[in-house]
């Protein structure tokens, strides 16, 4: 049996019953009761921005995480080259990946001599 939350507008006995998935309503469904009204979340605590397969955040338990990797763990470890690797290609480089993607980068920044 699927989730489901059902909303009533006690105003006009109008209900809309919505899935649940993931642990997610869409705030979207409130607009079939009444377009009219919005959801307000202060501290947007209640409010997830979208759905990301490469980003988790649990911020009642101080988790952040970017392509599975704790954001800590990138902050101290990782060189600004391995996360820009990271951010195009998924996942961090070998050291072969780092040497050609590091070597290709200070490549292209050169400026060309008759500028």
């Amino acid at each position: 049996m699927a989730e489901t939350i059902t909303i009533t507008d006690d105003r006009t006995g109008q209900t809309v019953t919505v899935p649940i998935e993931g642990g997610v309503f869409p705030a979207s469904a409130i607009r079939s009761l009444d377009p009219s009204l919005f959801v307000y979340d202060p501290a947007y605590m209640q409010t997830a921005s979208c759905k990301s397969a490469i980003t988790y955040l649990d911020g009642e338990n101080g988790i952040l995480r970017y392509g599975g990797y704790p954001i800590e763990q990138l902050a101290e470890q990782s060189t600004f080259l391995e996360v820009a690797y990271l951010l195009l290609h998924g996942e961090l480089p070998t050291s072969e990946q780092l040497a050609v993607w590091s070597h290709d980068i200070t490549h292209h920044t050169f400026i060309h001599e008759n500028m």
